[in-house]
């Protein structure tokens, strides 16, 4: 039985990762600060091990005896300058890799953002073909997410590295909660204002299913969009309203009072007062984020659940574990 190294095994990402793998029927070892932590199931083929994956010698113990490394661990916030994101998201990432080669494992999954592509509207959604867009060109989380692909690509002739790029993931084990957020932003509101934009949506399960079907039968070097339902927020707000049969009042926030509002949060963040309401994070919110996921159902033959699956999945761990 082949084993697979999944570091971040305790993200919203990992936890379905860790599932889907044992599902598949691999032995999985996962890396995490703290196994007391781990809010997955516990399986007799499910190895946790504590580390921090930017140390050399975590990853040399780690990858002992392992086949895969499947790479979800990575710094998301929106509230840090580039350096820290660089410093996780690429140097660390670039580290792993080079002792992945040491170690002889055979293959990388690189689990990097659907916005290292450009987003396109409804009638032709981004795809694996175009680079990066503005204002994602401002985003330090998506900047560093394309530098770590432009390193970690110069290995190919020495290890197989298949990249994987989610969009908005929603689903459950989101105990942070991380992109969960719009949720409960949403949840049983009487009134709730939306920015005009709109996003690619895909359950958290159908991009772990996405991960393991990129292992076995992606090829080296690639990059696979995991995406599903390209929704307005208005759109996504309208489904949310049906799932939970709450209907508010939806009022859409004018492009300019989220511009005039990060303008606000980027002179803050500039005085040292960390937030996540700066200008570019304002202006994510005002762009149709949609992307296309032909490249992934052909080549990988993944399937992709209808969204309202994932809120439902999300909604009702929430309820479970006291977070609505």
């Amino acid at each position: 039985m082949e084993r697979v190294l999944i570091t971040g095994a305790n993200g919203f990402l990992g936890v379905n990762v860790v599932a889907e793998f044992l599902d598949a029927g691999y032995k999985v070892r996962g890396l995490l600060r703290n196994r007391m932590s781990f809010i997955g199931k516990l399986h007799p083929e499910l190895e946790l091990v504590e580390g921090d994956f930017t140390d050399a010698s975590v990853l040399r113990a780690a990858m002992q005896d392992c086949d895969y490394v499947i790479h979800c661990a990575a710094k998301t916030d929106q509230k840090s300058s580039y350096e820290s994101y660089e410093k996780i998201n690429v140097i660390a990432s670039e580290q792993l890799v080079c002792v992945a080669i040491e170690q002889k494992i055979k293959k990388i999954i690189y689990v990097a953002t659907a916005n290292i592509f450009a987003y396109n509207d409804k009638n032709t959604p981004g795809d694996e073909k175009h680079r990066i867009r503005f204002p994602f060109t401002k985003s330090p989380y998506a900047v560093s997410k394309v530098e770590a692909v432009k390193r970690l690509t110069k290995y190919i002739d020495s290890i197989e590295i298949i990249i994987v790029c989610p969009t908005f993931m929603l689903g459950a084990y989101d105990s942070r909660p991380s992109s969960g957020r719009i949720i409960l932003f949403g949840y049983g509101k009487r009134m709730l204002f939306y920015p005009p934009g709109g996003k690619n949506f895909v359950h958290v399960s159908d991009v772990a299913h996405g991960i393991v079907k990129a292992l076995q039968k992606g090829s080296n070097g690639e990059c696979y969009l995991l995406a599903n339902e390209n929704l307005s927020y208005k759109e996504f707000y309208e489904m949310l309203a049906e799932q939970t049969d709450r209907h508010p009042l939806l009022i859409r926030l004018p492009r300019c009072v989220l511009l005039t509002v990060g303008f606000l949060g980027s002179f803050l963040f500039s005085l040292g007062i960390r937030n996540d309401m700066t200008l570019v994070n304002m202006r994510l919110l005002c762009v149709g984020n949609y992307y296309d996921n032909k490249k992934s159902i052909r080549e990988l033959d993944v399937s992709y659940r209808p969204v309202r699956y994932a809120l439902t999945d999300a909604i009702e761990w929430f309820q479970k574990n006291n977070k609505l």
